[in-house]
């Protein structure tokens, strides 16, 4: 009796490889909503900056104009509502986010997973515990810890545009997804390290409405009429009840159902994704961006980023503890499931995306206002720290990234091959019978293209009055 042959060995995870096609459909045109309201919101941030340090007496006089209800405890700043209303908008959509990678996208698989919420993890500990170490070291205050644990993707993939760095589908599906994580914690922060002197009535509130809000979806309940009025009074009860109001927008978002039923075309929740993303990306984070970042630059401010142990810290979580975070998270669950790089790709990438996370704009923005909200000066000090550390975080990641841009610009020409002109990239149909066919009608064309050219060629070499 033979004995039996060895089983083939089994073949390496392999990661940042090839999206499925629908989610990579999906992951493109979220990423040409967010760069264009990436670069609207850079444009607001420079807007604020010349603002606030060429007429700051009219800046702060528009900022802190009030206005609003007062008899509901709404009488709030201009950047008050920017931050707490607009600002519900954005996290709505985070939530929405959040649920569609936990249902559909790379988070409902385990394995996938791990990567990104690994390194979405470390690139939240790391950045902390820099910023712990350099105030423990300096005698500074502990309190802005949570600054720079927060990535700005709308800023980061505006950045991309500009530099005109073509990053692989699979390393913007990692960026992204990694932002979604680094949200989902980032309003975990929030909700437990910000919320201070809690009025349970309307807290109770706020709940019951969030309850309805989910009770209406599940009866399939249709009408913005319906929901937008609901939505601003759950808004309102949860601000007047000391939590954060923004955390009531991701708690909608992930009450909507984002998996497609038979004869659906979209989700719920891609539907409304896909109406608010451009109101998101292009109206709230802007206006909370044009109010947040206007930090005067003068008084010395710039050269205290550099000396104060608060700002050094928030500027060195974002451009050295982001990067060795996500790194370091990424290369270990490698190395622990002997995973390998997709073809064409090194560890270097990797490191660049890594330092492009560490752009921490509007979620740190906002964190740096509630932990010092107490202390004006060290707050604006703190905004004028993520400022600088996001631009130096820029600069490091588009020098990487231009080092490889040819690189990438090969991988993208490869990806979007469609020689066969079936409408799908060549990479999806490898294993498609009918694809080699096609491919192989197409060169049997063209062979008799250049036979007959061959033909025309050889009898007009052959003309008496031909050239020897």
């Amino acid at each position: 009796m033979s004995a039996p042959s060895p089983a083939p060995p089994s073949r390496p995870r392999v990661v940042f490889g090839l999206l499925p096609l629908p989610e990579r459909n999906q992951l493109a045109q979220a990423l040409r909503t967010e760069t264009v309201g990436g670069v609207i919101l850079l444009f607001a941030a420079v807007a604020a900056l010349v603002w606030a340090n060429v007429s700051g007496s009219s800046y702060a006089a528009v900022s802190d104009f009030h206005f609003g209800p007062a008899a509901l405890g709404l009488d709030l700043s201009v950047a008050h509502w920017a931050a707490d209303g607009l600002l519900a908008v954005f996290f709505f959509v985070a939530g929405v986010e959040l649920k569609r990678e936990l249902v559909a996208g790379e988070l409902r698989d385990r394995k996938a997973a791990a990567l990104p919420v690994v390194a979405a993890l470390c690139g939240m500990v790391v950045p902390a515990l820099v910023y712990l170490l350099t105030n423990l070291l300096g005698g500074g205050s502990l309190t802005g810890w949570a600054v720079p644990t927060a990535t700005d993707i709308a800023f980061a993939l505006a950045f991309l545009a500009v530099i005109g760095a073509s990053l692989p589908p699979a390393l913007r599906a990692f960026l992204l997804t990694l932002a979604v994580v680094d949200d989902l914690f980032a309003i975990l922060i929030i909700a437990v390290f910000f919320t201070d002197d809690l009025d349970f009535l309307p807290l109770g509130g706020a709940a019951l409405g969030l309850l309805v809000f989910h009770l209406l979806l599940r009866a399939g309940v249709r009408g913005w009429y319906v929901y937008v009025p609901l939505a601003l009074a759950v808004w309102g009860l949860m601000y007047n009840s000391g939590v954060h109001a923004t955390i009531a927008g991701v708690a909608m978002g992930l009450m909507l159902r984002c998996s497609r039923r038979e004869g659906e075309e979209h989700s719920p929740g891609e539907r409304m994704e896909h109406l608010l993303r451009p109101l998101s990306a292009g109206v709230a984070v802007p206006l909370f961006a044009l109010f947040s970042a206007g930090v005067s630059m003068r008084d010395g401010m710039l050269a205290d980023v550099f000396t104060r142990p608060e700002t050094l810290g928030v500027v060195l979580g974002l451009v050295v503890g982001k990067a060795l975070g996500i790194f370091g998270g990424s290369y270990l669950v490698a190395r622990f499931t002997r995973a390998e790089l997709s073809p064409g790709l090194v560890w270097a990438d990797v490191f660049a995306v890594a330092s492009l996370a560490g752009i921490g704009f509007t979620v740190s923005l906002l964190i740096g206002e509630l932990a010092f909200e107490d202390d004006p000066r060290t707050a604006a000090e703190v905004k004028a720290a993520v400022l600088i550390g996001s631009l130096i975080a820029a600069v490091v990641s588009g020098v990487l990234l231009r080092l490889r841009v040819r690189e990438y610009r090969r991988l993208e020409e490869e990806a979007e091959r469609d020689e066969d002109e079936s409408g799908v990239p060549d990479v999806y149909e490898r294993n498609d019978p009918a694809h080699h066919l096609r491919m192989a009608a197409i060169h049997e064309r063209k062979a008799a293209e250049h036979r007959a050219l061959a033909e025309r060629a050889g009898a007009a070499s052959n003309k008496p009055d031909s050239p020897a």
